[in-house]
């Protein structure tokens, strides 16, 4: 063992409790100086769903003459994509073929500049040998610059017109004019798009630019059009603002001067009605005030289990204050760092309870307990403090060495829990300095002195029992009316001191059966790794909004090539000069157009004859005149109404709030579903029954899907992409997919493109990461997991794939597999760091091999937990495994340190164990207790976002349970078996150097 000597000097330079005490005036006033400044930094922390990420897209949008999409994507797709796919800071790239036109999309990594990234794509274009007319566009698109808000714009005596005026006129630019409004669409009316654009100038008061759309379609802050649409709310035509925030603006800031300046407006516009339709910041807001107030409710019942086992309000005053102190401290930390108050660093928070107040349990405890054994105050802050500084500085190091690994994670998921493991870092350590500075202080001013009852030796078991504990013994409680006064401490501490014996002498069976106890918990372990398979694989819970969106595609018809348009035109209308055995005429021959049936069409051709022309924007190019556009979005607007119609039949509806003519195509639209907040059912529920309820349209393909809050096209929970070089063979390969899922239960909504290339034209060719491909989607029913459904499509896919096509995991499929790899090589690193740190205070390898042994013992616990609730194994419960990590190497820690101290007493191995267990039974069972309590609001699932939350409460509950339990049984014994095989092993390496030793003296 590592030299007294050597030992007490370390815990010398660790003990900053000696100076804190001894400067005390300075420590109190150093902890009111953070108070104020924590409270000033909480202040300035915005409330926000998730961490502030800036996902860098780069869109590239190339157009040449040419007549096919084969053509096309020779000649033009795949010399942009050969040299962008080199470009440093890419993760995908994908592109979809058009005859003449190609638009390629390039996802970097998160925390690639944006900026940067755009520009050196355009340089990149610039070297590339382009057919002959070839023209490109690059957009730089931050997805965090999404919709904020919407308004539909009413009226009972004024119609679509004049709204459209009185918002031209007197709505577009005053909202527009708002900090961190980036711009203000006006849609609706089937006219094509105003929008009013921030003129980012306070000084210069520039009134926003109202400008059309069409004007507007080669700028930068449009990468995907938005031409005309047509609004409906709650069955009723009608106009409406989307409001579309700057990437660095925060939702809620945006949307309370957006509500604001909207009833300013109200006021002044007699008739007109201004009606929330859409808007993130009320989930938002409920979601972050539920994480509050269960982080409130977690303090609170912590602060009781502390006053049921210490019965001293004073000890309980201290532990309690550590918390609110380390918090705001961590305040600070988050605001230098920029971090919201979102739904990670909530999270975060709420974990960090349990450590907070176990760094303060511990330091109470001690000093306590040296009170006990006739100390003044001083006397036991100083030796308290000094016996376990060592032990709880390495432990709450050991933390850190977890956590901040979370925080440095590479990659997009990295990006996504640096707050995290920063904060939680950050609050740990803050407790830790709290815990050694301010409650020793406040121990010596506030804590009484009491006679010495600590004998050992003497006394029956109770009075001794109570000694070790460092409390009062039973008889004493019932002289001084102790249990009229605390009739619940009294009867728990009276369960307390019975339990004791009992578990001194399980304690000691165990010692002497070592062997039986390590094969007991390797058997706990390998039942919880059994248990893996029977818990829903997920990835993030959905999150329960009571809202979703029905999305629809409506038939499109066939539009020709540029040379084509002409005698097209003149068929259609019968004018005469179509030749029907032209190529053109057999190419359309199949074509929906090709009929002489739609007057409305002929009617509303007749005027663009005289200037046929061929739109470079818009429906990727399909739709050469806007009169054709109007009518398919008439059209649309049919079906849209059809969908309402059921829609509004159901009860649990609010609202319905619709857009006919989403992302620039007209056939397109999506109706956003309001659940009022009083209903039966649940979303998921809502949402099953509303598939089977919708209409069947002929032609119409219908999609009932949760609402993404960064808004990205063609996004489903479950995608997978063919890869491939035969278009047909991939097409027939992913509607024989999209088949044979569509049978498997929990998978709806099914899609798979490619479809378009089965016949003789091809119209399209999809590309990912520069080769073919096709993508098959699904939704997920309620009750299934994505990582079941994933697995599940994967095993189907494997019966279809042909020669020559390959699978590829797509969107969240592919990040939740990606996540366990992530996570895998983090805890890796993370219990590699924290074993090296526990060096430090030991100075030898048994300790940390102790420690890390003992890790697994949360397992069964975690994993039972999860199997009984039904929770996901995903990534917000495996944050909770990390955590458990923490926490149980604490708990080992504070048992071998305490023994270490009484064998240097001079005890035995075998009594310093015993005597550890039980004077060490206390703390960590407070901790334990404490923690699950403080996660018990989390695990129960109440509030809005309780879905994110409650996994990651589970699994802790259920490690927390059955790692204490066994830990106080099998760390002892390992402990005791490993110093054994330590000791026999350097011992044999001795006997075998000197053996070597005297053969060679012979010789």
């Amino acid at each position: 063992m590592v030299k007294l000597s050597s030992l007490n000097a370390l815990r010398k330079r660790f003990n900053i409790s000696r100076l804190a005490i001894k400067y005390s005036r300075v420590t109190i006033g150093f902890w009111i100086a953070m108070v104020v400044a924590g409270l000033l930094a909480f202040s300035s922390l915005k409330y926000a769903l998730f961490p502030d990420i800036t996902f860098p897209v780069v869109v590239v949008n190339a157009q040449v003459p040419l007549e096919t999409a084969l053509e096309t994507e020779q000649k033009l797709t795949q010399p942009i994509e050969e040299r962008l796919l080199p470009l440093a800071g890419l993760d995908q790239m994908v592109s979809s073929t058009y005859p003449g036109r190609t638009v390629v999309t390039l996802y970097f990594h998160v925390g690639t500049n944006l900026n940067s990234s755009s520009m050196e794509v355009e340089k990149t274009l610039w070297q590339i040998a382009l057919p002959e007319g070839a023209t490109f566009q690059v957009i730089p698109f931050n997805l965090n610059e999404s919709s904020a808000v919407s308004y539909t714009i009413k009226s009972d005596t004024k119609d679509l017109k004049e709204l459209a005026e009185i918002a031209k006129t007197s709505i577009l630019s005053e909202i527009a004019q708002l900090p961190g409004v980036l711009k203000v669409n006006l849609l609706g009316g089937g006219e094509t798009t105003f929008t009013a654009i921030n003129s980012g100038s306070e000084l210069t008061k520039q009134a926003p630019e109202i400008i059309k759309e069409e004007q507007r379609r080669d700028s930068p802050e449009s990468p995907i059009p938005v031409t005309a649409t047509r609004i409906r709310f709650n069955g009723q035509e009608a106009l409406a603002f989307q409001v579309i925030k700057g990437g660095d603006a925060n939702t809620l800031d945006v949307v309370s001067r957006v509500e604001e300046a909207v009833q300013r407006l109200q006021a002044t516009l007699p008739g007109v009605q201004l009606v929330l339709a859409v808007t993130q910041a009320n989930y938002i807001r409920e979601a972050t005030q539920s994480t509050i107030d269960g982080l409130v409710l977690a303090i609170v019942l912590a602060v009781l289990v502390i006053f049921t086992f210490l019965r001293n309000w004073r000890a309980t005053l201290i532990t309690a204050l550590a918390i609110p102190i380390s918090l705001l401290g961590t305040a600070i930390v988050m605001a230098i760092y920029g971090f919201n108050l979102e739904t990670i660093t909530l999270l975060a928070l709420a974990l960090v309870i349990g450590i907070i107040i176990d760094d303060a349990i511990v330091e109470v405890e001690n000093i306590s307990r040296h009170l006990e054994a006739g100390k003044s105050p001083r006397q036991a802050a100083l030796a308290a403090t000094n016996e376990i500084g060592l032990t709880v500085s390495a432990s709450t190091l050991t933390i850190v060495a977890v956590f901040l690994p979370v925080g440095l994670m590479g990659g997009n998921l990295g990006q996504f829990f640096k707050p995290f493991g920063l904060t939680v870092s950050a609050a740990v350590l803050t407790s830790l300095l709290v815990a050694r500075t301010l409650c020793p202080v406040l121990a010596v001013y506030w804590l009484k002195p009491r006679q010495g009852r600590r004998e050992q030796g003497t006394g029956n078991r109770e009075q001794r029992c109570s000694a070790v504990l460092g409390v009062s013994p039973m008889s004493d409680c019932i002289k001084t009316g102790t249990v009229n006064r605390e009739k619940l401490s009294t009867v728990v501490f009276d369960v307390w001191l019975r339990s004791h014996p009992k578990y001194r002498d399980l304690l000691r069976w165990s010692l002497g059966h070592g062997q039986v106890v390590v094969g007991l918990a390797v058997l706990s372990f390998v039942a919880g790794i059994s248990l893996i398979p029977l818990i829903p694989q997920g990835f993030i819970p959905t999150l329960d909004r009571g809202e979703f969106m029905i999305t629809y595609t409506a038939p499109l018809p066939q539009m020709p090539s540029a040379s084509q348009f002409g005698n097209l035109i003149n068929k259609i209308l019968n004018l005469g000069g179509f030749d029907t055995n032209s190529e053109e005429s057999k190419s359309l021959s199949n074509s929906d157009t090709n009929s002489d049936t739609n007057p409305d069409l002929r009617e509303q051709l007749k005027p663009q004859l005289s200037k046929p022309q061929l739109s470079k924007s818009g429906f990727n190019g399909l739709f050469p005149i806007n009169s054709g556009m109007q009518l398919v979005l008439k059209q649309s607007e049919q079906v849209a109404k059809q969908l309402e119609e059921a829609v509004l039949a159901f009860p649990e509806v609010e609202s319905v709030y619709t857009v006919v003519g989403v992302q620039g195509e007209p056939n397109k639209g999506n109706l956003q579903v309001k659940l009022k907040r009083n209903r039966q059912y649940t979303t998921a529920e809502v949402q099953e029954k509303m598939r089977a309820a919708l209409p069947k349209i002929s032609g119409v393909t219908t999609s009932v899907e949760d609402i993404q809050f960064i808004e990205l096209p063609t996004q489903k929970p479950v995608q997978v992409a063919l890869l491939g070089d035969d278009l047909e063979v991939l097409g027939n390969t992913a509607a024989d997919l999209k088949t044979r899922i569509e049978t498997l239960p929990g998978l709806v909504d099914v899609e798979a493109t490619g479809q378009n290339n089965l016949g003789n034209k091809i119209t399209e060719i999809e590309h990912v990461n520069g080769q073919r491909g096709v993508y098959v989607r699904a939704s997920l029913n309620q009750g299934h997991r994505l990582g079941d459904a994933t697995e599940e499509v994967v095993k189907v896919a494997k019966l279809v794939l042909p020669d020559g096509v390959r699978l590829e995991l797509w969107g969240d499929s592919a990040l939740s597999s990606h996540v366990l790899g992530s996570f895998a090589g983090t805890l890796t690193l993370s219990v590699t760091c924290m074993l090296l740190v526990l060096i430090l205070p030991f100075g030898r390898l048994l300790e940390p091999m102790v420690v890390g042994l003992s890790l697994p013992l949360s397992i069964v616990g975690a994993m039972l937990a999860l199997l009984i609730t039904q929770s996901d194994f995903g990534m917000i419960s495996l944050i909770g495994l990390i955590f458990l990590l923490g926490l149980l190497d604490k708990n080992a820690l504070l048992l071998m340190d305490y023994v270490n101290q009484l064998r240097r007493a001079g005890l035995s191995r075998t009594e310093a164990i015993l005597e550890t267990g039980v004077v060490r039974l206390r703390p960590i069972i407070m901790t334990t207790a404490s923690t699950i309590l403080g996660m018990l609001p989390l695990a129960l699932g109440f509030g809005a976002g309780a879905e994110l939350r409650q996994p990651m409460a589970v699994a802790i509950i259920g490690g927390l349970l059955t790692s204490t339990l066994l830990s106080l049984i099998v760390v002892p014994v390992l402990y005791s078996l490993l110093e054994d095989c330590w000791v026999g092993l350097f011992s044999g390496i001795a006997l075998r150097a000197s053996q070597k030793s005297e053969v060679r003296s012979q010789k």
